[in-house]
């Protein structure tokens, strides 16, 4: 029924993250979408076990021969978009697309050594951009436990503002009142994070693979601590109860004191399960010397991991009822990408010519919004 003999594991990965983002939207066929669960998971499965009997059949080809198995020669044909991707021609290839906007010679790479086609709306990025960018979401640490969808289009995402609970029934009593339940749903809306810079030509005229991890790095890492800024700031401005349009963050007031962490903790719900505390590196100097004055005696963030991000204003220099510190469970929070992680770039090689400048524009459109509800809690700074 589903064929997948056009599909990269990439493809397979996102549409996977995409359905259970759609198994939780009204009318939704659970039974269709659990069914092409299934097969993607077979599929999956069983692209693994063929790739490692072909890695034991070339070990045993080796052993018998006696001689070291080799990677395939640069123009030698290849099988998978996976193993074009990972070819220095088709790094070289999207280091020109991406200077010159021309796809021709990606596709071409595609088309003529790989006998899966890539998707026509969209050119697969080179294996070594692919993991910088992944790298580049887990070295953000908070980020990386962000819950991600896939999905096109604003994605409205339900939530439960509330429930009356369960009731014992006796025998021979009337019937406990039907449950009454109130949801709310949170609009996330994709926008646009930019990042340009100028390069000279002599940048620009690196070779391939050196030219795309310089740009990369640069841009992707800049827009990335920027998609992180936002987040904090959803936080920071959320409203102290949840509505039916958005997703609340209860506060707590007080100094970086042995307790106020354990005091914001107090706050989130059951559900809440890996906790981070985020801060401004400078209000972590504030709690060392909390504990330094008990003897070393209590470790104030009892274990949770902490983060440290500028967002947040240091608490000495916090005004009067601002936010400094956050406790929460980052998977109540969601980024959807509609067109994927990647940075799209865009080159202007002409308006400063005369300069020898090259200026590239990074941009990522992504939706970032607060999910779930008792995951997020944040501490005040008192009046005064």
């Amino acid at each position: 029924m589903f064929d997948f003999s056009k599909w990269t594991i990439e493809d397979m990965e996102k549409r996977r993250a995409a359905i259970v983002t759609e198994m939780d939207q009204d009318g939704a066929d659970l039974d269709k979408l659990g069914e092409e669960a299934r097969a993607i998971k077979e599929e999956l499965e069983k692209r693994k076990a063929d790739a490692t009997k072909r890695e034991e059949i070339r070990k045993a080809v080796a052993g018998a021969a006696g001689v070291e198995t080799r990677k395939p020669a640069d123009n030698a044909p290849v099988n998978t978009v996976e193993e074009v991707r990972k070819s220095k021609k088709y790094i070289d290839a999207f280091a020109k697309y991406i200077r010159t906007g021309d796809p021709s010679e990606c596709r071409a790479l595609l088309t003529t050594n790989s006998n899966v086609q890539s998707n026509p709306g969209q050119l697969p990025v080179p294996t070594i951009i692919e993991e910088r960018i992944r790298t580049a979401w887990e070295r953000s640490g908070l980020l990386d436990m962000v819950r991600r969808t896939y999905v096109r289009g604003n994605l409205n995402v339900g939530f439960e503002l509330s429930a009356t609970g369960a009731a014992v029934h006796a025998e021979g009593t009337d019937a406990p009142a039907e449950e009454v339940l109130t949801l709310g749903v949170v609009s996330l809306v994709p926008q646009s994070i930019k990042k340009w810079i100028r390069i000279s030509d002599e940048a620009y005229d690196m070779g391939g693979e050196e030219f795309l991890n310089y740009i990369y790095d640069e841009i992707t890492h800049r827009i990335i601590v920027e998609a992180k800024r936002l987040l904090i700031t959803a936080i920071v401005n959320a409203p102290a109860a949840s509505t039916a349009q958005a997703v609340g963050v209860p506060s707590v007031t007080g100094a970086p004191t042995l307790d106020i962490v354990a005091r914001a903790v107090a706050l989130l719900s059951d559900e809440a399960e890996n906790i981070a505390v985020v801060m401004n590196r400078q209000t972590h100097a504030e709690f060392i010397a909390a504990i330094a004055g008990n003897g070393y005696l209590f470790d104030p963030f009892e274990g949770y991991s902490v983060h440290y991000d500028n967002t947040l204003p240091a608490y000495t220099s916090a005004t009067s009822g601002a936010a400094w510190l956050i406790v929460g469970d980052f998977s109540g929070a969601q980024f959807n990408f509609p067109n994927g992680e990647e940075v799209k770039l865009k080159f202007d090689d002409l308006s400063e010519a005369e300069a020898d400048l090259v200026k590239i524009v990074g941009r990522l459109f992504v939706a970032i919004g607060i999910t779930a509800p008792g995951h997020f809690s944040k501490v005040t700074k008192a009046n005064g």
